[in-house]
C-alpha cells in the first residue's frame, strides 16, 4: 500500500480506497466531516440525530464508491450524497407537533448582537417549528436555498431536481411556511 497523508488528493484517496486501502478512507472522512456534519446540523433535531446522519452519510459514499464516476469534484457528489441522506431523514421522520418572512428570520439569525440574542433564539425556535410542520421537499428547499444560501443550479445538481423544479417547489415552501407561521401567530 502506499504512503498516505493530509496532502493526498481527494482522487488519490479514492483510488487508494478501491485498491483495499481502509486508512485512506479515514482521511477521507477526517478531511471531509465537518462540511457533512455543517449542511446536516441544518436538518438534524438533535446530536444523536445528528450522528446518525453523518454515519448514514459515510456508510453511503463507503458502499457507493464505485458510482462515483470523477466527473465533477469528488466534494460535489459527496454534497449530493449528503443532501439526500439528510432528505431520506426528513421523509423517514414523523410528523411533530407572525406574518413573518423567510428574509427577516434570517437575518435574525445572522444578527450576533448581544440585544438580539434572546430574539434570535426565539426566532430561531419558532423557525424551527415552523419548518417541522413542512413536508421533507419543502423543508429541504428552504434549508438549502434559504439557510445555507444555495444557488437554484447548486440545489438541483445535489437534490436531481430541474432548476425550474427548484424554483416551483422554494415558492410553494415559502408559501406554506408562511401561511404556518401566521396561522400559528393568529393562536
Amino acid at each position: 500500500m502506499n504512503v498516505i497523508d493530509s496532502e493526498s488528493s481527494d482522487d488519490y484517496l479514492i483510488q487508494e480506497i478501491r485498491a483495499g486501502n481502509s486508512e485512506a478512507f479515514g482521511h477521507l472522512v477526517r478531511r471531509h466531516k465537518r462540511k457533512v456534519f455543517a449542511l446536516a446540523a441544518r436538518f438534524a433535531r438533535d446530536a444523536d440525530d445528528l450522528d446518525d446522519i453523518c454515519q448514514d452519510v459515510f456508510i453511503k459514499i463507503y458502499e457507493n464508491l464505485d458510482n462515483f464516476r470523477a466527473d465533477a469534484p469528488f466534494e460535489h457528489w459527496l454534497s449530493r450524497v449528503t443532501t439526500r441522506t439528510c432528505y431520506d431523514a426528513l421523509r423517514s421522520r414523523k410528523r411533530e407537533m407572525g406574518n413573518v418572512s423567510i428574509d427577516s428570520f434570517h437575518n435574525l439569525l445572522k444578527d450576533t448582537s448581544y440585544e438580539t440574542l434572546q430574539a434570535a433564539e426565539e426566532a430561531r425556535n419558532i423557525l424551527k417549528w415552523g419548518l417541522d410542520q413542512l413536508r421533507p421537499e419543502e423543508r429541504l428547499v428552504i434549508t438549502l436555498l434559504e439557510l445555507e444560501e444555495n444557488t437554484i443550479k447548486e440545489i438541483a445538481d445535489m437534490t436531481g431536481w430541474s432548476q425550474p423544479n427548484v424554483k416551483i417547489r422554494a415558492f410553494r415552501a415559502r408559501q406554506k411556511l408562511k401561511q404556518v407561521l401566521e396561522k400559528q401567530y393568529e393562536r
